[in-house]
């Protein structure tokens, strides 16, 4: 009888952790050596396998079993693979799109020894790109015949996911009709996942939502064809249609720091540093007006200690009497309550997920769940920079990030955005730079500065222009990816109990 799992030395592996099964040649050598050199005839197979390590970290392992009857040795093998067939979630086709530019430019390096390899392994066809300007791989997406995949692979940081995304997602409206510029219309979802191998300055999305920056692991989550929901929001201003964005939309600080930093390219990651340092010390703040309406579909709280992991219930359906698909219950009803906030603001920012990275463990918003159709908007208001850095340090420890009166956090599902200053008046800039130069001296005593509004960082990309209209779409594409999963050492002490009682 064969059994749906493989059993090593410490734990056992479940089928759907198999990768692939092969037939294993044994030398000459091997076989005088150990027991094998008792067997007459030995045939032998090899199983290789996701082996987890700490820290969310994946690898590929292998074990060897071997016997004398050859019809026994080829009768597992074949039952084995036939089981591998049975798992109708793994790609056996994918579109791969690689940014040879991205981060440290090491993307096409990446992919050809670390990824490749193990596509190989699992028998996955691949037709590869590499993009050789903006926006190729979103231009392409609306070209090819994307039935014939099972999934789309980007090669890169955020932006490139972001590029991917925006193809992807347009790419389903385009064909279902659905005018994206309307910001009430009904999002028709995407059903190709999305695989995420990690190779840019910034990969929070990927360590959001595996746990960890690393391409083998990443790669590893798409040949056993995980599947992890994800929210997608919509921004819009006047009826047009601007950005989808999952991680984190963020006006003032977040925006000044990849405004300044865009233009300093050069210096590779540390332009983040250098940008991040001197928007600290210039300390702008923003006046404008929040309007939002309260997720009340979604169970918990920002402040709670409910954090989304494998297996969380948002993670794939809304809770009782909710539906959660993208499409239903996700048009604006004028009678749904809506709250209003105006004040100064040093930091806007609205997170579809913790946006955790390695530098902040924890993220931005740490009980921000990856599929409840909700976003958790952090608004901090206009402090002292002694005050303002306590609550960015508090990003990087176990504190409670929001425990401060000038820091307000609230489950929303949509809200817009007005600067105080209209957009229409902008242009003449020196006009307005005259008319508030006292006022910015005297608030902003380090860089006197005349900045009317800030820019919107979008997932990683300048987006200009303040008055905007946000809507969560909930679990309007799905990611080659199973959520972060709970402590891997207690994962193997959990295996090696279950093997004792079996014995």
């Amino acid at each position: 009888r064969v059994r749906s799992c493989v059993y090593t030395e410490n734990c056992f592996v479940p089928t759907s952790e198999i990768i692939a099964v092969e037939e294993t040649e044994l030398n000459k050598k091997q076989h005088n050596t150990g027991k094998w050199q008792k067997m007459a005839k030995p045939h032998a197979f090899t199983v290789y396998y996701v082996k987890k390590a700490r820290n969310h970290r994946w690898r590929c392992s292998d074990v060897t079993f071997w016997c004398v009857d050859e019809h026994m040795c080829n009768q597992w093998i074949q039952a084995l693979k036939e089981l591998l067939e049975m798992q109708k979630s793994r790609p056996k086709q994918l579109l791969v799109y690689i940014n040879p530019y991205g981060g440290k430019r090491q993307g096409k390096r990446i992919y050809e020894q670390k990824v490749a390899p193990l596509f190989s392994l699992a028998s996955i066809s691949t037709d590869v790109v590499v993009t050789e300007h903006a926006n190729h791989a979103k231009d392409n997406l609306f070209e090819v015949n994307i039935n014939k995949y099972d999934g789309v692979v980007c090669v890169g940081g955020d932006g490139m996911f972001s590029e991917v995304m925006h193809g992807l997602i347009g790419r389903m409206q385009k064909d279902s009709g659905i005018d994206q510029n309307n910001p009430k219309a009904p999002l028709v979802q995407c059903n190709i996942r999305i695989g995420i191998i990690p190779a840019g300055s910034t990969d929070c999305i990927c360590y959001s939502t595996v746990g960890i920056s690393d391409p083998v692991t990443s790669a590893l989550h798409i040949i056993v064809g995980d599947c992890q929901p994800l929210d997608v929001s919509s921004i819009h201003h006047n009826n047009t249609f601007l950005k989808y964005y999952v991680s984190l939309l963020g006006y003032g600080f977040y925006g000044d720091i990849l405004k300044d930093s865009e233009k300093k390219r050069w210096m590779g990651p540390m332009r983040y540093d250098y940008s991040g340092f001197k928007t600290f010390l210039s300390h702008h703040y923003y006046e404008g007006t929040i309007s939002f309406q309260p997720a009340k579909h979604a169970l918990g709280s920002p402040r709670d200690k409910d954090k989304c992991r494998t297996g969380c219930f948002d993670a794939g359906e809304a809770p009782e009497g909710e539906s959660c698909h993208p499409g239903l219950n996700q048009g604006v009803k004028k009678d749904e309550e809506w709250k209003v906030i105006k004040g100064k603001f040093l930091a806007i920012n609205a997170v579809n997920m913790s946006c955790a990275c390695p530098r902040s463990p924890k993220g931005l918003s740490p009980a921000a769940h990856l599929a409840d159709g909700s976003a958790d908007l952090i608004l901090v208001r206009k402090c002292s920079r002694f005050d303002f850095l306590r609550y960015l340090v508090r990003h990087t420890n176990q504190d409670d990030q929001f425990d401060f009166s000038f820091v307000d956090v609230h489950r929303v599902k949509s809200f817009q955005f007005t600067s105080k200053l209209p957009e229409d008046n902008e242009s003449n800039v020196a006009d307005i730079g005259k008319k508030r130069f006292g006022q910015f001296c005297r608030d902003h005593p380090v860089c006197c500065c005349n900045i009317a509004n800030s820019t919107w960082n979008c997932d990683g990309e300048t987006l200009d222009g303040s008055a905007i209209e946000v809507r969560v779409h909930c679990q309007l594409m799905k990611l080659f990816a199973r959520g972060i999963e709970e402590n891997c050492k207690d994962e193997a002490a959990n295996s090696q109990s279950s093997i004792e009682q079996l014995l």
